[in-house]
């Protein structure tokens, strides 16, 4: 066996065996390739220094690699680093087309090409090319690139058995002559073609590993590979298109703010009717309370108890109130593997009908502003399903800057819909300015914190690069196929991470430490939150689950502005255990101790100044209320616009600096 040396990733490859590489633009379909090129023998690898995963198979004792959708093999984000890397290493490139896009899709397609490496190319999603009246010369198309094209429809599996007997026909293609004679004068001191190229294109790491300077000529072999690629659209593609005029006008709707922020909400609420409304009570009321509390508790606790003494540490352990073989399996399988099919049938839906790139395209100006761009809409939206997932899907934003801002405010003021059910229970129980003051302190938290960090950390968010794909009615198999696999992966990943959150409980419980936590914040949420003593319990608990400290609230006798500073402090309140350790595996330790540490501040610095305000303004009349909220957003206000002018205080300074280090 050897490894996948040239990708810096390891991977099993047999000795002899070719690397097959699948490349291509985002949602181009390469994963229906990858499922049909490998079957069911797939590995996941973590690839060194990222949080990008790479999966691997088998194909005919060959190796087959997926790569991250690209529009380019460089090194502007992690997603083209990786592809780069794993690219360069290929014996064989599948580069997977867009047919519908083949003017955006065969630069990347040019510029594997002039790597040098063997490519042959998918044309997929052909149907959906002739349905917009798009009709391609597939095989002059082949004749121009000077390698085999394939026509493919992959949801279909049209084309792919053709894909698979043509795959090592796959050739060096046709590059630009001028090029080639830079490359040529260049090959020897790089070492191979596909580096000499990256070189001139201004790569930094590829130059330092041959410790020469890049030459950066990217501007005109960007320039000139465009117009190549514009030559070849023109003699390939006819346009007859008649498009649908209804497609034509919603897909304008949807990208119009005024229109778009509308449908969009509709659509958020159709999603909360299904996950937060029918699969958060009625499934989770099946699976979780009838079948697994019910029914497969008891029998553990009866075959387990009759081995076991239950009041033994050990049987705390096993079989007690947050045991391994108890609350694991019920937190596991009974409340969250039903949240997470139903988000992400609903994201497969979302994705697979066109919309999802439009809610990011449609979100991405008001996310610029606090540091991430629209793709971070994705996890947002997760997050209210589960956090611990979303957390997991942060791994698709393009910088480790935009993972480290989406992780914290997904931590910190995105509830889950378990604890969100509890959250909206509890506020409809206490009138309209209420729900309206909670919304506030929340919403100016998200503002506040994602703003703070987008001003700190170095670095800006990066432009939003997604393509619109066209609107369609969404495939039944493709959408069940898509939630199953993501289901399936998440259970695999999470169900460890919740056993080691239930056996640390049960550790702290056994030996007191649970109840000395409780004891210690007592204090401050009687003093400075104005809350029962008893909260505390319920702070705790939500450490392990965010709805159990939401539902140890629900219990309790509070009055209306308690129920606001308590579910206010709830929801900020550190995550739940395995969320907590998904952020450290996800980021560092060191820097998910500070995250973890920052979220008990926050909660409880933010809960305490809406008590405190409630408190100096009064509660009286809905008015009164309100004006609590618009205090809060006016201390935030106040905050930033001191943080602001610190800042450029710091930097006049810094500048005033250099420039009498340059006298």
């Amino acid at each position: 066996m050897s490894h996948c040396h040239g990708c810096n990733v390891q991977i099993d490859i047999p000795e002899g065996a070719r690397r097959i590489v699948l490349a291509g633009n985002p949602n181009s379909g390469k994963s229906v390739f990858f499922n049909a090129l490998t079957g069911m023998y797939v590995d996941v690898s973590n690839y060194p220094g990222t949080t990008l995963e790479i999966s691997s198979g088998r194909f005919q004792g060959d190796a087959v690699i997926d790569t991250p959708g690209v529009y380019g093999i460089s090194s502007f984000n992690d997603e083209e680093k990786v592809a780069r890397d794993v690219i360069l290493a290929a014996d064989v490139i599948v580069n997977v087309v867009n047919a519908v896009y083949l003017e955006r899709d065969l630069f990347l397609t040019q510029q594997i090409i002039d790597t040098g490496v063997p490519v042959i190319v998918a044309l997929n999603m052909i149907d959906e090319a002739e349905r917009q009246g798009l009709k391609i010369n597939y095989e002059l198309l082949s004749k121009l690139l000077g390698v085999p094209v394939v026509p493919t429809v992959a949801v279909k599996k049209q084309g792919l058995d053709l894909l698979k007997q043509k795959i090592f026909e796959a050739t060096p293609g046709n590059s630009d002559p001028e090029l080639q004679k830079e490359i040529d004068k260049l090959i020897n001191r790089s070492g191979s073609r596909s580096e000499a190229l990256l070189i001139l294109e201004g790569d930094i790491a590829i130059a330092e590993r041959h410790g020469l300077e890049p030459i950066n000529l990217r501007e005109t072999i960007y320039l000139n590979r465009r117009q190549r690629v514009n030559q070849i659209i023109e003699q390939v593609v006819t346009d007859v298109s008649t498009r649908s005029i209804f497609a034509n006008t919603l897909n304008r709707l949807m990208l119009k703010p005024i229109t778009g922020i509308p449908i969009l909400l509709v659509a958020l609420y159709a999603m909360y009717q299904l996950i937060g409304v029918f699969v958060a009570g009625d499934v989770v009321g099946l699976t979780e309370e009838t079948i697994m509390q019910g029914y497969f508790e008891p029998v553990v606790r009866g075959f387990i108890g009759g081995l076991i003494n239950p009041d033994t540490a050990l049987g705390t352990i096993l079989i007690g109130e947050f045991g391994l073989l108890t609350m694991t399996f019920t937190y596991t399988f009974g409340l969250l593997l039903p949240l997470v099919a139903g988000f992400y049938l609903f994201l497969s839906i979302f994705e697979d009908s066109g919309y999802l790139p439009r809610i990011a395209t449609l979100a991405d100006r008001v996310l610029t502003s606090i540091g991430l761009n629209g793709r971070a809409i994705i996890p947002l939206i997760l997050g209210l399903g589960c956090v611990t997932m979303a957390t997991i899907t942060t791994r698709l934003l393009g910088s480790e800057r935009e993972k480290r801002i989406a992780i914290f405010l997904l931590g910190l003021v995105i509830p889950c819909s378990a604890q969100l059910g509890v959250i909206a229970g509890m506020l409809a129980a206490v009138g309209p300015e209420y729900v309206a003051l909670y919304a506030l302190v929340i919403l100016g938290v998200l503002v506040a914190v994602g703003t703070s960090m987008n001003n700190i950390m170095r670095g800006k968010s990066s432009d939003l690069l997604i393509d619109l794909p066209p609107l369609r009615l969404p495939r039944v198999r493709n959408v069940l196929t898509k939630t199953g696999v993501k289901s399936y992966q998440f259970i695999k990943e999470a169900f460890p991470l919740f056993a080691l959150g239930a056996l640390i409980i049960s550790l702290f419980q056994v030996t007191g430490v649970l109840v000395f936590l409780q004891n210690s914040l007592a204090p401050l949420t009687n003093s400075w939150l104005g809350l029962p003593k008893e909260t505390a319990t319920a702070f705790i608990m939500g450490i392990v689950r965010r709805d159990f400290g939401a539902a140890g609230l629900a219990d309790m006798a509070l009055d209306p502005m308690q129920v606001v500073v308590s579910l206010v402090t709830i929801t900020l309140f550190v995550p739940c255990i395995a969320s907590i350790l998904v952020i450290f595996k996800e980021r560092s330790k060191k820097e998910g101790a500070v995250m973890w540490l920052s979220t008990w501040v926050i909660s409880f610095l933010v809960g305490g100044t809406v008590a405190q305000l409630a408190n100096l303004i009064g509660t009286g009349t809905p008015l009164q209320v309100l004006v609590v909220g618009l205090a809060f957003w006016g201390l935030i206000f106040i905050l930033l616009i001191a943080f602001k002018l610190l800042k450029r205080q710091n930097n006049a300074t810094v500048n005033e600096a250099n420039a009498k280090g340059v006298a």
